[in-house]
């Protein structure tokens, strides 16, 4: 979309910082939207310039998501909170079997912030959400005072349709059931956590951030009674299991000989003090599934390039307590609890 006519001059993204006269509903905030975000974000929805978006949808079960990105660094390797905006929500409709439709997106940006910068994280996420499929139809902006935010959040809402045939939940998982991961665990976090240390660990650990609706698209082919999908972000793996142990009523065992783990990142959580079983993902599912599909699930899985490393962990038990438990290399036996206090604050 081409910039409006009347404004006396245009942006200067290379110099220009935001200020608060962007966020105030005047010229400058419509100017701001003209030139960044339409330009961006182009489509037919955000054409129409409504304070909503108006559209069909196909019949069937809707699936509703919001998210809230604080992350810092605001770039790192592999992405920016632009697409990791994208990605997050996009994943968490997915999670529900559901085909994501459409996004929504709320920035909240602080006076000062650079618009050079701005407008990376922006085409970044125009970038994310057509490469998706996904379009983003309707936003806001508001702008805080210096000092009151930290350079830019970012809130996107998606929805998506489930099929008919489909009832991924986190309450199905049922002992005999087996625990599949699509790959490796902990790059997000640690790609975070090494740029904010500013430490190099000999090779490039870069965020996994990945839309994985596709790759849920080909499980279900697959495997249409898959039992519970979830994304293992914050919290990581543990808090993830612990979290679908509870819903479900039932106990997970897992093998820590099966839990892929890249040989640097398993070396910086080492050296950092962080237990890649918590570290956040930001491209990768956990899959529970009846035991006669597990084969067939993974075959599916590896065949997509998201879940090529994709591994079968563990299984459900019947426990009454709900326990998370692992095999360790070493033959032991220990429980995966809940994550006590923050490991890694800011990561998504």
């Amino acid at each position: 979309m081409s910039a409006a006519k009347d404004y006396i001059r245009p942006i200067d993204f290379k110099r220009g910082r935001v200020d608060l006269t962007h966020g105030s509903g005047g010229r400058a905030m419509a100017q701001l939207i003209d030139e960044l975000f339409l330009a961006a974000f182009d489509n037919d929805w955000l054409r129409q310039l409504n304070d909503q978006a108006c559209f069909s949808v196909p019949a069937g079960r809707l699936v509703m998501a919001t998210d809230s990105h604080v992350v810092s660094p605001l770039f790192f390797p592999g992405g920016d909170i632009g697409c990791l905006a994208v990605h997050g929500t996009v994943n968490d409709v997915a999670m529900a079997g559901a085909k994501p439709l459409y996004l929504s997106a709320g920035f909240i940006l602080e006076e000062g912030f650079p618009l050079s910068d701005l407008k990376r994280i922006v085409e970044s996420m125009a970038a994310a959400a057509r490469q998706a499929g996904v379009p983003i139809v309707t936003g806001d902006t508001k702008v805080v005072e210096q000092g009151k935010g930290d350079g830019v959040f970012i809130t996107t809402t998606g929805i998506g349709v489930v099929p008919a045939d489909v009832r991924v939940s986190g309450d199905r998982a049922r002992p005999g059931d087996k625990i599949l991961l699509s790959g490796t665990l902990g790059d997000h976090g640690v790609a975070i956590m090494s740029l904010r240390e500013n430490l190099s660990f000999g090779t490039s650990i870069a965020s996994d951030t990945a839309a994985l609706h596709e790759l849920v698209a080909a499980m279900l082919a697959a495997v249409p009674d898959i039992h519970c999908l979830r994304d293992p972000t914050r919290g990581g793996l543990g808090a993830t299991l612990n979290e679908l142990a509870r819903q479900s009523g039932v106990g997970m065992h897992i093998d820590e000989a099966a839990l892929p783990i890249r040989t640097e990142v398993a070396a910086a959580c080492e050296f950092l003090g962080l237990d890649p079983l918590y570290v956040a993902n930001e491209g990768k599912l956990v899959a529970i599934c009846a035991p006669e599909d597990a084969d067939r699930l993974l075959a599916a899985m590896r065949a997509h390039p998201l879940g090529r490393e994709a591994a079968v962990i563990g299984e459900v038990r019947a426990d009454p307590h709900h326990f998370v438990q692992m095999t360790t290399s070493f033959g032991g036996s220990r429980i995966v609890d809940w994550l006590s206090g923050e490991q890694l604050p800011r990561i998504c």
